[in-house]
């Protein structure tokens, strides 16, 4: 039993980083390279609430050492955001961040912004001026 023991308890201390930044960084990395907005939407929301708890864990650090099940609830929350089944991230923003933060910034600033993504990439006459400056 003993063996067994310790199995499960390495088991339970390698779940949270797989869980929480393995598996998220391999599937962010698959969905920057894949077609589809709805799975970068996932990943980019998961991020921003998993900082929000890290965060939130840094402030409260010495209240949550006084709750014994602190790291298994964080466990089981990290793994409703970040499965696919449950889309937990992408809920949890559409439905909070960006109808409550989002919204309100918006509303004080008196006009909507378009949201859009401008990549910088070198225009080939820029690289072939680079090259030759070396």
């Amino acid at each position: 039993m003993g063996h067994l023991w310790t199995l499960i308890t390495h088991l339970h201390t390698l779940a949270g980083p797989v869980m929480m930044l393995i598996y998220p960084l391999h599937a962010s990395i698959v969905a920057i390279e894949s077609t589809s907005k709805l799975d970068d939407e996932q990943w980019l929301a998961y991020w921003i609430l998993y900082s929000f708890l890290t965060l939130a864990e840094m402030l409260f650090q010495p209240i949550l050492d006084w709750i014994p099940i602190w790291y298994d609830v964080k466990l089981i929350v990290v793994a409703w955001l970040v499965l696919p089944q449950f889309r937990g991230a992408t809920f949890i923003y559409e439905t909070y961040v960006r109808e409550k933060i989002f919204k309100k910034y918006e509303d004080h600033q008196g006009k909507t912004k378009k949201k859009s993504v401008h990549f910088m990439t070198p225009k080939k006459e820029e690289e072939d001026d680079d090259d030759e400056a070396y």
